[in-house]
């Protein structure tokens, strides 16, 4: 029997209403974009397999609401996730400051204490960028994760960043492979059980996987 995967990892989007979340995992899984701005209501998902130096990655990427009153409805998914993907508007001093002041708070709280991040400045192509590259930059060393500034609009490093996130955690799993019986066993987090009760959503999102 031919395996669908080599590894699967289970990401998470968070960040701010309007900072472009879903439009980023639009481009990524589907390479589509769309101007018209449509607010997440509790949480959306999206598979993507990619290949990656001849292994097969699938990755169940899942985009959650910003808005406040969806906050306790979408913490329950940080649980299993092997990545956290923290995204900001690069035009919108508020989003950056609500990563430290909210998101990272979020993610100590729920997410596993070895989890993955990606600090991700959105909207890269806008000309009136109020997040400096630099100051970004220092605040993802301090918190020691990877940084990059994308565009959903353009495409521009959005691959780059997710494939860059994979590569980490296929060598993070890897790391481990003593620990465990194989990628594909291992990789069977909690995560893949929230994926499992959301049948009927896979089943409408057929042009997804």
């Amino acid at each position: 029997m031919i395996k669908e995967y080599d590894y699967l990892f289970k990401l998470v989007i968070v960040g701010n209403s309007g900072v472009g979340k879903s439009s980023l995992l639009l481009r990524f899984s589907d390479d589509t974009f769309s101007d018209s701005y449509l607010t997440t209501i509790g949480v959306d998902f999206r598979f993507k397999t990619l290949e990656i130096d001849g292994k097969k990655v699938k990755l169940q990427i899942w985009d959650t609401a910003g808005q406040e009153r969806f906050r306790t409805i979408t913490s329950a998914y940080y649980k299993g996730a092997d990545g956290i993907v923290l995204v900001y508007d690069v035009s919108s001093l508020a989003t950056f400051e609500d990563i430290d002041k909210f998101w990272i708070n979020e993610v100590d709280s729920y997410a596993e204490k070895n989890v993955e991040l990606l600090l991700l400045g959105n909207k890269s192509d806008i000309e009136e960028k109020v997040v400096t590259t630099q100051k970004a930059l220092d605040y993802a060393g301090i918190r020691k994760m990877a940084h990059m500034e994308v565009s959903a609009k353009t495409a521009d490093q959005v691959s780059k960043a997710f494939l860059s996130l994979a590569r980490k955690l296929i060598a993070k799993k890897d790391s481990q492979g003593s620990k465990g019986s194989g990628p594909q066993k291992t990789q069977q987090t909690p995560g893949q059980k929230i994926g499992q009760q959301s049948e009927e959503n896979k089943k409408e999102k057929e042009g997804c996987c």
